[in-house]
């Protein structure tokens, strides 16, 4: 049976590409968008607003990852995109809350110089890993640290809210452990993204056998 010129045309039909601009990443620019808010609310000292709006944007991460599996919308874009973000807000509201500490923000320059520091190198690695063709997601341990962080900056802005001199013990013992615990998990998932950025790099290297 010879093929019509209507089946020779889809068949030469291109498969769609995957669509860039979804719902997933339109909610990753909205959490930058807020992320940018939240910065000059804590800069005008409107701490609880700010801790308002660092909640909703910490919620949508969660809600553009588990869209984008529950409806086939991962992208290489959203992958590169969601982290980015993530890195963005982290690391500002840390530098900003930083600047915040003699009010009692429990965020000390030292560690917003590690959390920024970490997060540069992994975004360097992961850049150099996406290039070359390779899956450089955010693995288990640094999905936790991102939890450890976003419970200490909003303890922080809690904190802040109340006065360090009005603020419940409970609050700024929260305050105290979870600083400290964020920095260790940022330098554990750090160390173990090193680790991973460099077997990748051996495996593609090495020659099949």
């Amino acid at each position: 049976m010879s093929e019509t010129p209507s089946d020779a045309a889809e068949s030469q039909t291109p498969a769609p590409a995957p669509q860039m601009l979804n719902v997933p990443n339109a909610l990753s620019m909205s959490r930058l968008i807020l992320a940018c808010v939240v910065f000059a609310l804590i800069e005008f000292d409107w701490f609880l607003a700010a801790f308002i709006l660092f909640v909703i944007a910490a919620s949508t991460d969660w809600v553009d990852g588990w869209w984008a599996r529950k409806f086939n919308q991962v992208t290489q874009l959203g992958r590169m995109l969601d982290p980015f973000v993530d890195k963005i807000i982290i690391c500002g509201t840390f530098i900003f809350l930083s600047a915040e500490y003699d009010q009692g923000s429990g965020i000390a320059a030292w560690m917003t110089t590690i959390v920024v520091g970490r997060e540069l190198l992994v975004t360097a690695l992961r850049s150099m890993i996406e290039a070359s063709g390779g899956d450089f997601s955010a693995g288990m341990s640094g999905k936790l640290k991102m939890v450890f962080q976003c419970v200490a900056v909003g303890a922080s802005l809690i904190t802040l809210s109340y006065g360090v001199d009005a603020a419940p013990a409970w609050l700024t013992t929260t305050l105290f452990i979870s600083a400290f615990v964020a920095v260790i998990s940022t330098v554990q998932s750090g160390i173990g993204y090193v680790f991973a950025a460099i077997r990748m790099t051996q495996a593609k290297e090495s020659p099949a056998t």
